[in-house]
């Protein structure tokens, strides 16, 4: 699952990406502002708490 959108305001690239390890799936929410090369991810264990990330660097 990859999911990306921007911020029309800010200029925010905000993603949202499901990967599976061997100690189990995890999810990573990407914020990036292309233009300066500056980016920061969190990883979730809990695909609420990323989706609740997600949207609030969406806002």
């Amino acid at each position: 699952m990859v999911h990306i959108e921007k911020n029309v305001t800010k200029k925010w690239e905000v993603s949202i990406l499901e990967y599976e390890n061997d100690v189990g799936i995890k999810y990573k929410v990407t914020k990036r502002l292309p233009e300066q090369g500056v980016a920061e991810t969190k990883i979730f264990e809990s695909k609420e708490e990323a989706e609740k990330q997600f949207k609030e660097w969406l806002k």
